[in-house]
């Protein structure tokens, strides 16, 4: 199920500059907001055109859309728009409702069935506990990267990001009914749980990291290549960098800012290795500090410039690494998790915050596409 061979001639057909967006929103009952299985039922009447774009998640309670590949990052969203608008038009039609924060606020995990593809069973089978408890919520970011060796560089030298790319995206701090005082909960319940998760070494040439993916065929440790769940990690199906790190957005702006971000900041990072600048890769340990930064205070706190031996405001850095992807800041000043906490802080319950929240992502995702 795993031809290393096949990959290396897909990365070298792929092309710069491709994008491919991904988001999963929560199916809810509209009257309660408590997650429902539904997902077969939305899928299989769906429109053709909708239906292209939909895919199954983890839990049947989940449903993901998809852009495919988009020719830059302007058809992508284009792309996404229409299958946004597709979608929660389709939702409404069914008496549904649709959420965007990294988890849910009080849902149960184990009331949660699990979608029924063989890809899902092993992912279940294989991991018990790890695998039920994540009832999670992302946006993934696919970027063409032409050339194996290159993709895997590039990955390298978006490690020290993920931190902030998490900061900037948190939008998670309730889980399991409790305030966890967090900004990404969703993390604590996936990134820190599944196995080769989270912020993957730096392995420096296609041909270490081929080495690594034989050994666990090899051992018996994975049989799929989407067994390896790193943060930022090559593709091997698109021949692109995928970044995997954020919580899904609560409004369609700011999702398309953050992808915009990201994207940049991939292009930057692959013309960087294509141009031989010089990088330095930093120690994983030195990532995770800033990365537990993230998760507990995300745009609130500050983090580690191990550079400079100072903290910097997650604002300041934001700022910084968006000037050096040359990318235009379009995120707002204050992201999903902290307009939660503003919430919690004026009184409101977690059921209030989470309504308010789905409000907001049915006006903005569910907006026409011809003005998303």
């Amino acid at each position: 199920m795993i031809d290393l061979n096949a990959a290396e001639e897909v990365y070298e057909a792929s092309v710069d500059g491709t994008v491919g967006l991904e988001e999963e929103f929560a199916i809810l009952d509209p009257e309660t907001l408590d997650m429902v299985p539904r997902f077969e039922e939305l899928r299989d009447s769906a429109e053709p055109a909708l239906a292209e774009r939909i895919t199954g998640e983890l839990i049947k309670s989940e449903i993901e859309i998809i852009s495919g590949r988009g020719e830059d990052l302007a058809d992508a969203k284009a792309r996404q728009a229409d299958a946004r608008a597709r979608l929660f038009s389709h939702v409404a039609a069914h008496d549904a409702v649709l959420g965007a924060s990294g988890t849910h606020p009080w849902a149960d995990y184990r009331e949660q069935a699990n979608i029924e593809t063989d890809h899902y069973r092993r992912v279940v089978e294989g991991l018990g506990y790890a695998a039920r408890r994540n009832n999670t919520f992302s946006l993934h970011v696919h970027v063409g990267v032409q050339g194996a060796d290159r993709a895997v560089r590039t990955c390298d030298r978006m490690r020290p990001l993920l931190p902030l790319l998490l900061a900037a995206s948190a939008n998670s701090p309730f889980v399991d009914g409790q305030d966890t005082l967090l900004h990404s909960a969703r993390t604590e319940t996936f990134t820190r749980t599944f196995p080769r998760c989270g912020v993957p070494d730096a392995f420096g040439s296609w041909a270490a990291y081929r080495e690594y993916i034989e050994m666990l065929v090899e051992t018996n440790s994975i049989v799929e290549y989407t067994q390896v769940w790193w943060s930022v990690r090559p593709h091997f199906s698109f021949g692109t960098v995928e970044m995997r790190i954020c919580d899904v957005q609560a409004t369609d702006e700011e999702s398309d800012a953050l992808s915009e971000l990201i994207v940049a900041c991939v292009q930057r990072a692959a013309q960087d290795v294509a141009d031989g600048v010089p990088f330095e890769d930093p120690a994983p340990r030195l990532i995770e500090e800033n990365l537990w930064r993230a998760i507990r205070h995300g745009m609130d706190g500050s983090f580690i410039d191990f550079d400079a031996g100072r903290e910097m405001p997650a604002r300041e850095w934001l700022e910084r690494t968006a000037e050096w992807a040359g990318c235009d800041l379009r995120l707002p000043e204050r992201n999903g998790a902290q307009r939660q906490r503003d919430q919690i802080a004026a009184g409101a319950s977690p059921r209030e915050v989470y309504a308010s929240l789905v409000d907001e992502t049915r006006r903005t995702y569910g907006r026409a596409a011809a003005t998303a």
